[in-house]
């Protein structure tokens, strides 16, 4: 995943190697990409976006997703999209598709099945007991076609071409960014149903992944949030 996204590992972090994961939910760590300096730095962070200004961490649990429609008005995010924006790694995500009373739960990724990156934002937050916590959002905008029947948001996902703006430019170009937020195209995507075993965050194994019959009946998501995406790094 270095190579790919040309960073070096944060040795500061506590993560000593790169374990896939398959199930990431809200408030777990995910791996993160930011820039500092002249050089882009690998490093887990918390999803869900705890402002520097926030008086209490559990603020991250409701900022696990920032829209980019308003991003450059929501106290929340418009600090962190205009001077720390980042990278998150992966290479799918679930969306549930809600049947009356019930929701199914899709893979979505690249048709090669290939690494691409969403488009986050982060920020550090200092705790009442002198503890630093980096924590992460990612940006949200309107499905495309292959997600629309499915979920009425996506991620924004980041062709690599912008990778290098999106981590470098100026505050003062935040707007032109804001132009990068737009549907993903749909021809480079695929979806597929999986099992019932993505509801539980518990279930984080390549199991959760396995692309299921898509005749399969529909399965009740016991709670959990459509946002909570699939496989992170």
């Amino acid at each position: 995943m270095e190579e790919y996204f040309e960073s070096a590992s944060d040795d500061t972090s506590g993560e000593d190697e790169w374990i896939p994961r398959y199930n990431i939910a809200p408030t777990q760590p995910v791996a993160t990409v930011r820039q500092s300096g002249g050089s882009r730095i690998l490093s887990m962070m918390r999803w869900g976006l705890v402002p520097s200004w926030a008086s209490d961490i559990s603020i991250g649990n409701r900022l696990i997703n920032g829209r980019s429609e308003t991003v450059l008005q929501k106290p929340a995010f418009r600090d962190s999209f205009r001077t720390r924006r980042c990278l998150i790694p992966t290479d799918g995500f679930y969306e549930w598709k809600k049947t009356g009373k019930e929701r199914r739960p899709f893979h979505f990724g690249m048709k090669d099945d290939s690494l691409f990156a969403f488009a986050g934002v982060w920020d550090r937050w200092k705790s009442p007991a002198g503890q630093w916590v980096k924590s992460c959002s990612i940006l949200t905008t309107a499905p495309n076609p292959l997600l629309a029947d499915v979920h009425d948001r996506m991620p924004v996902i980041l062709p690599q071409r912008h990778y290098h703006a999106w981590l470098t430019a100026p505050a003062t170009e935040a707007e032109r960014l804001a132009e990068l937020l737009v549907p993903y195209d749909a021809r480079l995507m695929r979806r597929y149903a999986v099992s019932a075993l993505v509801n539980k965050p518990q279930n984080e194994g390549p199991e959760c992944a396995l692309e299921m019959p898509d005749e399969s009946p529909a399965v009740q998501s016991e709670g959990q949030k459509p946002e909570a995406q699939g496989r992170l790094w």
